[in-house]
């Protein structure tokens, strides 16, 4: 691994743990094609690099989401009933997703990452939020309903649960945008555990994986993403509670779509970063 692709990764780290905590998102949005773009330039085949990237980036958003929830807890923002309801059933959902993406072509798996993101970037853009006064649904069945696509999607697509279950706990479920991004980092926890463990298992034995990888993990990648997301997350989370709903759903808008437009080969990403980067490469 080159001296820029660990800068490249160090960066998505940062920004990863930021808007984890700020947005309730696991920023497979910037994970997946920072990776994308790294595990290209070392010469891992097209048809793998998006699946490393899909795995690699669950097990970096686990811990991130952990230090993201902790700290919303403390400002006792999580709705936890909903989050082991809706947690639980994303699980065993993710690692069903997970399993069914390792025996995909990465070019459809691709395509359909870039339009989940512009999709989910559409809906909140012309979607009205919920009046402040109107309580959250909390109704198990409901929550369960709900739960099932978002876990599957996880494992299918490697992101972490936020970038879907955040549209769903505000335009559904009526969750207040703050409590929607806290109880969609618990939510994350079990979501992401149940996607890296299929990728893990699914990638078992594959060839021409690069080096130091188990399955589709790539611990060094999984190193350098986590040293800087972590305590960024902290960053994050402290940051959301300062913002008003309307300022942060306009950051996420942004996001999945910039994002989106990546990986559908548009040559858009994060303030062109990433792209400058491959040509420096």
């Amino acid at each position: 691994m080159a001296i820029i692709h660990i800068i490249i990764l160090l960066a998505a780290g940062i920004l990863t743990g930021f808007f984890s905590g700020l947005l309730g998102v696991g920023g497979g949005a910037i994970l997946t094609p920072a990776q994308d773009i790294v595990y290209a330039a070392m010469g891992v085949s097209e048809n793998l690099t998006i699946k490393l990237a899909f795995g690699t980036s669950l097990l970096v958003i686990l811990p991130t989401a952990v230090s993201g929830a902790w700290r919303h807890h403390q400002r006792k923002a999580v709705n936890w009933k909903a989050a082991v309801i809706m947690g639980s059933c994303t699980f065993v959902a993710a690692f069903a997703g997970a399993t069914l993406a390792t025996n995909l072509p990465g070019v459809w798996l691709k395509i359909g990452f870039g339009l989940l993101l512009l999709a989910t970037g559409i809906r909140m853009l012309y979607a009205k939020l919920p009046e402040t006064e109107q309580e959250p649904k909390d109704n198990p069945w409901l929550l369960f309903a709900w739960a099932i696509p978002i876990g599957f999607a996880v494992g299918f697509l490697g992101f972490g649960a936020g970038i879907i279950a955040v549209p769903i706990l505000v335009l559904a479920l009526r969750f207040k945008m703050h409590s929607a991004i806290a109880t969609s980092l618990a939510i994350m926890i079990f979501s992401s555990a149940g996607g890296v463990i299929g990728y893990i298992i699914n990638g078992l034995g594959i060839p021409d994986l690069p080096a130091h990888s188990i399955g589709y993990v790539h611990l060094p990648s999984w190193l350098l993403l986590t040293a800087t997301s972590i305590g960024m997350a902290q960053i994050g989370a402290i940051t959301a509670h300062r913002l008003p709903a309307r300022k942060i759903e306009y950051i996420f808008i942004v996001l999945v779509f910039l994002m989106g437009l990546r990986m559908l080969g548009a040559g858009v990403s994060l303030l062109g970063v990433f792209d400058w980067l491959v040509w420096l490469i």
